[in-house]
């Protein structure tokens, strides 16, 4: 059963076609005055993989985040089709509102084909069922935040997304002292979703910029923008999906920050099933910058 989050966020994805190649998409708020970036990333692969050959699957992307979006105005997805090979295809796409780009992206499509096979093993984590809830984590601390509003803000902008921390968040750690940057969160979807496997990876996509810079907070003791300590955003995201999976089956997101430099920090991380097949690597690098004053 899909519940109405759920819902409302796979009728963002399912995208507007005005044309050959050419796609428009909703916005809606996010948390802060903006699109959320993992929404146009999440939609600009979604318009990428409906111009591709059936039985071709997402393999990668490598996005730049280039404006802010504007959550009162829908966003055009266009296409170019850069090449259909015989094993793989290749798409890119630029987002466009109010006549500029916002959002570059592009991705590759690949038949699938035996090969070599290892991973980096999973590493250890608590089993996600013994974790708070989203609410059962914030409910109890709005007091934390300057503006305790932010608690029911996060909790609408997730509620698609069953996400459980292993350990507590940079904006409830915030004047902990630092810790070491590595987080780990589990998700799925609150619902169960169709086979499709774009719209898995999609969904997967849709998630991975929620978290993945809380690594360079927890390594200064930071909380983000929800305590306003930090100003941040997303620069570029890039991802590698190397084996099946679903989104509405739990999946493991294990962060590292290895670097923060010149207003900037790099998160890496690795997306597991719960079965310890690692499914999904990921890079962001963003902007993150301490107020002055």
């Amino acid at each position: 059963m899909t519940n109405h989050a759920l819902q409302s966020l796979l009728d963002l994805l399912d995208l507007e076609r005005i044309e050959q190649d050419i796609f428009r998409g909703a916005s809606r708020p996010a948390v802060v005055p903006r699109v959320f970036g993992g929404q146009v990333a999440a939609q600009a692969l979604v318009a990428a993989g409906r111009t591709v050959p059936e039985g071709r699957d997402a393999h990668s992307l490598h996005a730049y985040f280039l404006r802010m979006g504007d959550p009162g105005a829908p966003i055009v997805y266009q296409v170019d089709r850069i090449r259909d090979g015989r094993s793989f295809t290749t798409r890119r796409v630029v987002a466009v509102q109010h006549g500029q780009p916002i959002f570059h992206l592009s991705a590759s499509f690949q038949t699938y084909e035996d090969g070599l096979d290892h991973q980096e093993p999973m590493p250890p984590a608590p089993d996600p069922e013994t974790l708070p809830t989203g609410e059962d984590l914030l409910l109890p601390h709005r007091d934390r935040f300057p503006d305790p509003s932010v608690v029911d803000r996060l909790l609408e902008a997730r509620a698609a997304v069953d996400l459980r921390y292993a350990d507590a968040p940079p904006f409830l750690a915030a004047g902990d002292g630092p810790r070491e940057p590595r987080s780990q969160v589990w998700f799925r979807t609150n619902g169960k979703l169709a086979d499709d496997p774009l719209l898995h990876v999609c969904l997967a996509t849709y998630v991975s910029d929620m978290t993945l810079l809380d690594s360079v907070l927890l390594a200064h003791g930071r909380g983000g923008w929800a305590v306003g300590d930090v100003v941040g955003a997303s620069l570029d995201h890039a991802m590698w999906f190397h084996r099946p999976f679903r989104a509405d089956e739990w999946l493991l997101y294990d962060q590292q920050s290895p670097s923060a430099s010149g207003g900037r920090g790099l998160g890496t991380a690795r997306i597991y099933t719960q079965d310890g097949r690692l499914a999904v690597s990921v890079i962001q690098e963003g902007v993150v910058r301490v107020p002055r004053g």
